[in-house]
């Protein structure tokens, strides 16, 4: 019975963590573009709110990851320049698991304060956008052109751990792209940090 069992109990597993951790498909529109996100300020928001004729950036992030931390000078940096263009950003915690701790809302407001944050930081209550996104670390971005479809998910850059071996900025190169009515070269890359903090 016991030979029996294991297989099955590995088949729910691989089911269970398949799904809500496909990543968006390049292409794919926003999902769940209609739903409200809490920000720091108290405000209730929407993708689509956020969304503007140029697009949107979605960044997955959190209070303490270190590959969050490594990349605070770059975050700051990649939401001014998203800024500048006239492009939508909104960062969102998804550390559903970390809620009554590190992840609070209250510390989330503290962090923004911290980080001169100067667009959206907002809970995404019970992982709802992670998992429509297919999302599962801290950092993980998401860019969407003028037409709210997908055209490149993954890192910053080439460097997560090191800035200073950066030889490639994919997530400013494929804004610049789209803002130049370019197809985007590199439309994926590989999210290196921590994982999403599911309630188990």
């Amino acid at each position: 019975m016991k030979s029996l069992l294991v297989p099955v109990v590995l088949a729910i597993t691989a089911i269970t963590f398949k799904s809500g951790t496909d990543p968006l498909p390049i292409g794919s529109a926003i999902p769940k573009a209609d739903l409200k996100v809490k920000d720091v300020s108290g405000k209730l928001l929407s993708l689509s709110d956020i969304k503007t004729g140029t697009g949107l950036l979605v960044m997955f992030s959190c209070n303490t990851c270190p590959y969050v931390i490594k990349n605070q000078d770059r975050t700051r940096d990649i939401g001014a320049y998203a800024k500048s263009k006239n492009l939508g950003f909104i960062v969102l915690n998804s550390n559903e698991g970390n809620r009554e701790s590190q992840d609070s809302y209250s510390a989330m407001q503290q962090y923004a304060t911290d980080q001169q944050y100067n667009w959206p930081y907002a809970v995404d209550y019970n992982n709802v956008l992670a998992d429509a996104f297919g999302a599962t670390r801290t950092p993980e971005f998401f860019l969407f052109d003028s037409n709210a479809r997908l055209v490149y998910h993954g890192a910053i850059d080439d460097s997560p751990a090191d800035p200073s071996k950066i030889q490639r900025t994919h997530l400013k190169e494929a804004i610049n792209e789209i803002l130049s009515g370019k197809d985007v070269t590199v439309k994926q890359s590989r999210s290196v940090g921590c994982s999403i903090k599911r309630k188990a």
